[in-house]
């Protein structure tokens, strides 16, 4: 009994250990990826947590171009399980509208945008759409009217707002820091341990966004590479 106990808190210690290892790794180690799915399950790993903020790890498409070619849209794929999942707790309506809108809308339109008929006709591909499944997307945050034209809606993240906000100041911050050295440069290595005063997400996920932005380049050189702001 006693040494089963111990030969599961060894196992337990182990996955501990090796859940670390993937937190731990530096960016420099892990900049780049062959493949697209490697790529995303570290990313999501290594999704910096944020006090005070109910949001499930995302990517942005920026981040993704930084480290693969494939340029696939993600995020909001990512983001959709949990909101099923917090309606199922609320027990708000007919919760099928979700499987079908990851189906058949997420996985076919990678524009940011798409109109109400596009938008019906798609979720038809999956059961019979009728007007409060709409309402149900645009309550859960996947869906926002647009103001222009009402005919047409963006795709959202719940709970982005906050996230936001620190994404656009740890930009300026990090940009700004570059900016004031000599060369506009920096070594990878000791940048990304640097912390940010104004943002609350860490630096390995702002340089992803910056680099693949086209804002900031890397070089490689004997000493490692390093990180350099993009000349207009």
């Amino acid at each position: 009994m006693e040494r089963g106990k111990k030969r599961r808190r060894e196992a337990e210690e182990i996955e501990a250990e090796n859940r670390d290892a993937n937190h731990s790794l530096s960016l420099e180690q892990n900049l780049s990826f062959s493949d697209t799915n490697v790529a995303l399950r570290m990313m999501r790993a290594q999704f910096p947590q944020i006090d005070k903020v109910a949001i499930q790890p995302f990517i942005l498409q920026s981040q993704l171009y930084s480290s693969v070619k494939d340029r696939t849209q993600v995020d909001r794929e990512l983001e959709l399980e949990h909101v099923v999942k917090r309606m199922e707790e609320k027990k708000q309506g007919d919760v099928d509208v979700f499987k079908w809108f990851k189906g058949h809308v997420i996985e076919s339109k990678l524009e940011p945008s798409i109109e109400h008929e596009e938008l019906y006709a798609l979720l038809s591909l999956g059961g019979q759409v009728k007007d409060g499944h709409i309402s149900l997307l645009i309550n859960a945050g996947l869906l926002t009217r647009q103001l222009i034209d009402p005919n047409m809606y963006w795709f959202a993240i719940p709970n982005i707002g906050s996230v936001l906000k620190g994404l656009s100041q740890g930009r300026k911050e990090l940009l700004s820091l570059l900016n004031r050295r000599r060369y506009k440069e920096m070594m990878l290595a000791p940048l990304e341990k640097m912390r940010l005063r104004l943002s609350p997400l860490d630096m390995r996920f702002l340089l992803r966004d910056l680099i693949g932005s086209g804002h900031l380049k890397t070089a490689h050189t004997p000493s490692g590479i390093v990180v350099q702001v993009s000349r207009d």
